[in-house]
């Protein structure tokens, strides 16, 4: 995948494989990656400081994915590490382009998916696209 070079570093996030992340053949189920996406995004902000709930209270907006492209390249299994990544590597004025992978936390780090994840910045009542508060660019470095 060839993705826009990153606005800022890598963010990086740990999480192992649980038997309930595999399907009948024992590998991490493909949408499950999704789910390691998001959660590796969600601790992305909080380490921003920028937690939804609150934010959602505060600017009555919130985050919503509108696209994913993903590739699959080798598979998770169980009981492995995994580092998930996330760099914002474009920003619009109501969305952030995060290009994300999920490697083995081993010396090797071999990527076994990849991906870019659109999100849009709406009004959390009619879901309507609107303009990113400046106060959230400057909390996520891309002010």
């Amino acid at each position: 995948m060839n993705a826009p070079p990153p606005l800022m570093a890598p963010f990086e996030w740990r999480v192992r494989v649980y038997w309930e992340d595999t399907d009948a053949g024992g590998i991490v189920f493909y949408a499950n990656y999704l789910k390691f996406f998001e959660r590796a995004r969600t601790e992305w902000l909080r380490a921003r400081g920028v937690e939804q709930q609150r934010l959602r209270e505060a600017e009555g907006a919130m985050f919503v994915v509108s696209a994913t492209d993903l590739r699959y390249l080798r598979p998770a299994r169980l009981d492995d590490l995994l580092l998930v990544t996330a760099e914002v590597t474009e920003a619009g004025r109501a969305s952030l382009t995060i290009a994300q992978s999920a490697r083995r936390d081993t010396p090797a780090g071999e990527c076994l998916c990849e991906g870019s994840i659109r999100i849009g910045w709406v009004d959390a009542r009619t879901l309507a696209p609107r303009r990113m508060p400046a106060s959230l660019l400057q909390a996520l470095g891309l002010a």
